[in-house]
């Protein structure tokens, strides 16, 4: 993978791992976390309710990777400008992605949300438990979507396709194993297929492994 698709893999892995509470902890009000769809130059912060699955229920806010003077977005950042958005009532759509609403934020005019308490309780919680680590988990979980009550799809950066793969797994099962040989599963080039999904190069199917 070249430099650039290296860091801003990174970066992408850094924001879904900073926002992955908000699948339980509401983002606003009843709405909650459903997905980060990584793209080349953006995530796409994906909401609805906590039940929220088909596309018609749920808005995407694509919000930039780096701000106006070209520094990488914070994490927390995306997380207050995404609040805002989710807390302003019915989004204006600036098109459609997967058949979800897309809201590409204008970060010059939409102030992030201040941190909630939750915010800092998380914070804490986090930095004791979850402390940083040198070297990141390989391949590096860039985004996900919930696609069904038992059903998610991962984004990940494998080296060996230069991309993302996008990797359908279930929620049940022998999960325990699945997510010990997804690493090497995902790198199996003869599982790679071709997909309509704009947010990876390549799907692998592992909902039957």
């Amino acid at each position: 993978m070249s430099g650039l698709c290296a860091e801003r893999a990174e970066q992408q892995a850094y924001i879904t791992r900073f926002l992955l509470d908000y699948t339980v902890v509401p983002l606003a009000g009843r709405t909650f976390l459903r997905g980060v769809l990584p793209t080349r130059d953006a995530v796409r912060i994906v909401t609805g309710a906590t039940d929220a699955v088909t596309p018609n229920a749920l808005v995407a806010y694509e919000v930039p990777l780096v701000d106006d003077e070209d520094e990488p977005v914070t994490a927390p950042l995306a997380l207050g400008w995404a609040r805002t958005l989710a807390s302003g009532g019915p989004p204006s759509p600036d098109a459609s992605v997967m058949g979800m609403a897309l809201v590409r934020v204008d970060t010059s005019v939409v102030d992030p949300a201040p941190p909630a308490r939750t915010d800092q309780v998380l914070r804490v919680l986090r930095t004791l438990a979850w402390p940083a680590v040198e070297t990141p988990p390989r391949p590096a979980l860039c985004g996900f979507l919930v696609t069904g009550q038992d059903s998610m799809r991962l984004y990940v950066a494998v080296e060996e396709a230069d991309g993302l793969i996008a990797a359908d797994v279930r929620l049940t099962g022998a999960l325990t194993a699945l997510l010990a040989a997804l690493p090497a599963l995902v790198r199996e080039e003869e599982r790679w297929t071709p997909d309509t999904d704009p947010h990876c190069l390549h799907a692998v199917d592992l909902t039957t492994w």
